[in-house]
């Protein structure tokens, strides 16, 4: 989960490694550092805390001779997050330098031969070990590319890796094994970097590394080999058609913000090429190959996992295709029942969540096919995919996620149309009012979202003392009350908890005093009157209530809050980004920070 960016070329180093760490900040954010060489030396300056601790020390330096070197920002797994654990990591000889993002499984026992053979460990990381390996290796008398190669073949677990050495100064030298890395492919320079963003101001053209590949590259050239065996492989440079403004605040206090008010452009996005109203057809080309599945296991972990939960009740409902959920962390760790005939769905914005591509290779071994939902073109789990449905949401930045869930509920209505036209399930005339109302969607959406963030501050304000909430919902919007709930403690730190409404006679309603609020999704729906039911027993126990429903549900509760109705559950588009401006606002009343919330990172590409 951590931010990675090499760079070789024209331009003085440092500057075009900072810039890029600034924009892989929301990968990690414990520390921070950078490795260059200079004048026939290695130097390595670090820094604990947020980048800015790291440019203040840079700042105090002469930097601006090296044309070569690496950065990271470090999300901690092994050692505390303090200066002596951030990266990069160097040998003792200061030879080499490596930064490192996943986990080396076996580095206690690759730590214990080194410190046996004399050599001195001054962090607690497992990253260390790296730099310690590869440099035994090159003291055999072998070059770096070959003693890499034999240092990936000693360690287990996950890397993408970085290495810069005094015996080839210019040069870089890189590897993945599930954990992102691209090369940037630029005139004049070349980049290794986590994630597109990092080198986006300077090129668009980018070459997506496989599992098992090493690469080097300086300012003219790059080569990419297979790891184990250093033969060539040859690549495919791809162009990414988006540019550095999608990735920038544009204006918004937050990315978070921002990504909530681009969901209208989102919906719309990704119907583009894909809606057909009139024939009430979802066109979804990429499904062709595949047969209508007889069972969906829907695989995902978070603000994925809910979006899949809300999927199962579409799927089930307009393609009438038997669907379960699994945590993905869970999935891979037991023994599923795969038969013959079922599709996996793997759901992930980034395509780089570990959990879900283990999710992806137990499905494939046991001869499912997987359908591939995410969001980054060329990511992992599109190229281990049967069938990719790219949900094209455009770079998400905050490390909260946003619009990528809306996007997602837009690609599985889709999806359940499509399936829901193949199976007979789903009437041609409830698919057409279905795409219509999709298709209304980012108008209305539009229109409203300024109304919503108006109330969203109003009503933080109110509860801003809560220290617990309950969120309930019922049907379809259970996972969203999962969401909401997930969403207010990801980036407020208040303790929150998302219930199925007809539940919390089973517990949660002991809970409810004055000062434990309950926010309810009440759609004006055929379970409202369950919803207000739940909600009256509530109030009997003195609980606030603020309840996001529909115009015409005359609920009498301390907060009403109401939202355009839509066709059927579609109307989680509009009360999604609702609870999520009601978090938002909450966490910047409270003075948190929105975009990178303490111990949390975007892509979580380890255990």
């Amino acid at each position: 989960m951590c931010g990675i960016i090499g760079y070789c070329g024209h331009r003085p180093a440092v500057p075009v490694i900072l810039e890029g760490l600034r924009r892989l900040e929301y990968r990690g954010y414990d520390s921070a550092g950078v490795a260059f060489l200079q004048q026939g030396a290695l130097h390595v300056v670090r820094a604990e805390g947020k980048l800015a601790n790291l440019e203040r020390r840079l700042g105090e330096q002469n930097v601006f001779l090296a044309t070569s070197g690496i950065g990271h920002t470090r999300w901690a797994t092994h050692g505390l997050p303090v200066e002596k654990n951030a990266h990069p990591h160097t040998d003792a000889a200061r030879r080499l330098a490596v930064i490192h993002n996943g986990i080396i499984e076996n580095f206690q026992e690759i730590k214990n031969g080194l410190q046996a053979c004399g050599c001195v460990f001054a962090s607690d990381t497992d990253t260390e070990v790296l730099a310690h390996l590869l440099a035994s290796f090159m003291d055999q008398g072998l070059g770096i590319e070959k003693a890499l190669s034999r240092t990936l073949d000693r360690v287990e677990g996950t890397y993408a890796l970085v290495v810069v050495c005094l015996d080839e100064p210019g040069v870089l030298y890189a590897a993945r094994k599930s954990s992102p890395l691209v090369l940037g492919v630029g005139v004049g320079e070349n980049f290794l970097a986590s994630d597109i963003p990092a080198f986006l101001p300077y090129t668009r053209d980018v070459v997506f590394l496989e599992d098992g590949e090493m690469v080097r590259i300086d300012a003219a050239s790059w080569r990419v080999m297979d790891a184990a065996t250093l033969a060539p492989v040859d690549k495919d440079v791809r162009r990414i058609t988006w540019d550095v403004a999608a990735a920038q605040k544009g204006g918004y206090k937050h990315f978070m913000l921002k990504e909530i008010f681009e969901q209208p452009k989102v919906i719309a996005d990704c119907m583009a090429g894909r809606v057909d109203v009139a024939a009430g057809r979802a066109i979804l080309p990429e499904l062709a190959a595949l047969p209508r599945p007889e069972r969906l296991f829907i695989v995902a972990c978070g603000t994925s996992f809910h979006a899949g939960l809300w999927g199962m009740y579409v799927l089930e409902r307009w393609a009438g295709v038997p669907t379960r959920v699994e945590i993905a962390s869970e999935f891979r760790y037991r023994d599923p029942i795969l038969l013959p005939g079922d599709v996996v769905v793997a759901i992930s914005q980034s395509g780089e969540t570990a959990d879900t591509l283990a999710g992806v290779r137990l499905a494939r071994e046991r001869g499912a096919k997987v359908i591939g939902l995410c969001n980054v073109v060329g990511s992992s789990l599109a190229r281990e995919s049967d069938v990719v449905f790219y949900t094209q949401a455009g770079p998400e930045i905050s490390v909260a996620s946003t619009k990528a869930m809306c996007s997602q509920l837009t690609a599985l209505t889709l999806l359940a149309v499509h399936l829901g036209e193949v199976g007979g399930r789903m009437s041609r005339q409830d698919r057409m009012d279905c795409l219509h109302g999709l298709c209304r969607l980012p108008g209305i959406l539009e229109a409203e979202l300024p109304g919503m963030r108006e109330r969203a501050c109003l009503l933080a304000k109110a509860h801003s003392e809560a220290t617990s909430f309950l969120y309930l919902g019922r049907g379809p919007y259970y996972p969203l009350a999962l969401e909401g709930a997930l969403k207010l403690k990801e980036i407020s730190y208040i303790h929150a908890e998302g219930y199925a409404a007809g539940e919390m006679k089973h517990g949660p309603i002991a809970l409810i005093d004055p000062r434990f609020p309950t926010f309810a999704l009440a759609p004006v729906d055929e379970l409202f009157p369950k919803v207000k039911s739940n909600l009256e027993e509530v109030q009997a126990r003195g609980g606030r209530i603020i309840a996001l429903t529909n115009p015409g549900g005359d609920l009498r509760v301390d907060d009403v809050w109401e939202v355009p109705r839509s066709f059927g559950p579609l109307s989680a588009f509009l009360m999604l980004p609702a609870l999520q401006l009601f978090a938002y606002e909450m966490a910047d009343y409270l003075g948190k920070d929105v975009d990178q919330p303490r111990n949390l990172a975007k892509s979580v590409t380890v255990e």
